[in-house]
């Protein structure tokens, strides 16, 4: 996967398309799934591991004690058949046969064997050997040391370790409970712990003969074995978490290296946009990955070319400002010095008749230029609402009937649509949008002429025209018109009526509505010029 180590600076033309990666993705992120498959993967692993052997222990000693169980009911069955002997009417065991059952019996199932009478005597106990003189108890020596004493030693501390964690205890009856419900013809069974960290597992079962309890015979082993075989497990188990660490640490160093790397690339590349003066540094382009970050290298990148064209923008417009305040100024400045020096009371009528021009001229401009300069600001902020321009071009119409000045000129609209075209946007500003446009067309148009205001819909769009009878545009001045401060006026208007802000910011407007605004002459068949056509381009409500 490319980690975007290369930067590369996308050109305007470039960040055109860039919309393409900057769609919204549908479904779970690509780094939301990895995030989780590191966490689920390794936690799932130790979490199965513990379940699996905390069932593999328990089936381990049922196991046993059901081996047990068998073994105690076969060495029962062996008693109750060649140890019991009659004494007149009752039967009774044979202590020494019994205990040489039990002896031999319990040698060869590596277990221990007590025989235990109703009144809790114990008749014989596989640990002792009798004799002429006392008997001797005989108990298993435990496993010898290996050669590495100290593996020995943590192998123990973390067996014991692991049980106190992991609360390996078991809770069952004593043994005496368990044999005193073997005495009752029953079969009973407990689990101890014993001092070096083992479980003793017995069970007690009933010496019958012709089913008349006799005794009880209980049978106990140790689980050293079902220890170590636990113990092996969880070795096994250590490895494993082991191995599961390991990846989680390869992989957190991955996600390190296409994650964190590039964004602080990016956070590095911004602080030198925000400190550095020019456009040496770029965005590093990441439009490669397929994710999140790839989105986010591109959306910034496009974010600091607009950044860059909208300061360019401001200059140019701040030189514009400058530039056409300026000439008034000027004007002002010498006719000021100009009317001081003059006695003629009508070259001074003439001088202040051209000052006060200016200072309409500059109130004009000013005005024109602050309602431009705030219109990015209020189009950001204000909310698109639906607008019916049925009924907005309809009151444009009766405003203009009304307000009919001495030149004749009507306005006629004509519809052509079945639906009535409603778009989103502000509804003052599209109001403004076509104002200017007609102001436009009436200050252009000759005596008594018409403008013809036409309103389609074509697919998905409302595309309105403002035709007039006038001079038309110059050759070449089709895209030009629109710039910020063009002045193209008839002959007859007098100099500084207009600013030439008008058309700017109704394609400012248009624009930041989704939608186009274009001129062009309509032409008659000869190819003479009849008059200018303005098509504006607005987006149905969907």
């Amino acid at each position: 996967m490319d980690t975007g180590e290369d930067i590369a600076v996308k050109t305007p033309d470039e960040a055109d398309g860039s919309n393409k990666t900057g769609s919204r993705r549908k479904g779970m992120s690509p780094i939301m799934r990895r995030i989780l498959a590191i966490n689920v993967l390794a936690m799932a692993v130790l979490v199965v591991g513990l379940l699996y052997v905390g069932q593999y222990r328990q089936g381990l000693i049922d196991n046993e004690i059901a081996a047990l169980n068998i073994q105690a009911e076969l060495f029962a069955a062996a008693i109750g058949e060649a140890a019991v002997g009659n004494s007149g009417t009752r039967q009774k065991l044979v202590a020494e046969r019994a205990r040489q059952i039990v002896r031999r019996m319990s040698l060869t199932t590596g277990t221990f064997a007590q025989l235990i009478l109703a009144d809790g005597k114990v008749l014989t106990d596989s640990r002792l050997l009798g004799g002429r003189g006392r008997a001797v108890q005989v108990e298993n020596l435990p496993p010898p040391k290996t050669d590495s004493e100290f593996t020995d030693q943590m192998s123990d501390r973390f067996e014991s370790l692991l049980r106190r964690l992991l609360g390996d205890t078991n809770h069952s009856t004593d043994l005496s409970v368990a044999t005193k419900i073997a005495l009752n013809g029953d079969h009973g069974r407990a689990i101890r712990s014993q001092p070096n960290g083992t479980l003793s597992l017995s069970v007690a079962v009933p010496v019958q003969r012709y089913k008349k309890v006799l005794a009880a015979l209980t049978l106990t082993k140790d689980s050293r074995k079902i220890d170590e075989a636990v113990f092996q497990v969880r070795l096994d188990i250590l490895k494993v978490f082991g191995v599961a660490l390991l990846v989680t640490v390869l992989l957190s160093i991955y996600l390190a290296s296409t994650i964190a790397r590039p964004l602080r690339r990016l956070a590095i590349a911004t602080e030198e946009i925000r400190k550095g003066s020019s456009r040496h540094y770029a965005v590093p382009d990441l439009i490669a990955r397929k994710d999140e970050i790839g989105e986010l290298g591109s959306m910034l990148n496009d974010m600091t070319e607009a950044l860059w064209q909208r300061m360019d923008a401001i200059e140019r417009f701040a030189a514009d400002v400058a530039h056409e305040i300026k000439n008034p100024l000027t004007s002002l400045r010498s006719a000021v010095e100009t009317v001081a020096r003059l006695e003629d009371p009508e070259q001074q009528k003439k001088l202040m008749a051209i000052i006060l021009d200016d200072i309409q001229r500059l109130d004009r401009l000013i005005s024109d230029i602050s309602d431009a300069s705030r219109l990015d600001a209020e189009l950001s902020r204000a909310k698109m609402a639906p607008v019916n321009l049925d009924g907005l071009f309809k009151t444009l119409v009766d405003l203009h009937d009304v307000t009919l000045d001495a030149h004749g000129i009507k306005l006629n609209l004509i519809r052509d649509y079945s639906a009535e075209p409603i778009v989103p946007g502000i509804e003052d500003r599209i109001v403004q949008v076509f104002r200017n446009l007609i102001g436009n067309a009436v200050s252009f148009s000759p005596d008594n002429a018409s403008i013809t205001l036409r309103v389609r819909i074509d697919d998905t769009q409302a595309v309105i025209t403002v035709e007039d009878e006038g001079p038309g545009l110059p050759p070449g001045t089709e895209e030009s018109i629109f710039n910020r401060f063009y002045q193209e006026r008839p002959e007859s208007e007098k100099f500084g009526t207009h600013s030439g802000l008008g058309l700017s910011i109704s394609q400012q407007i248009v624009e930041a509505h989704g939608g186009s605004i274009r001129a062009e002459n309509l032409v008659d068949e000869a190819g003479d010029v009849l008059g200018a056509c303005f098509i504006v381009s607005l987006p149905q409500t969907e």
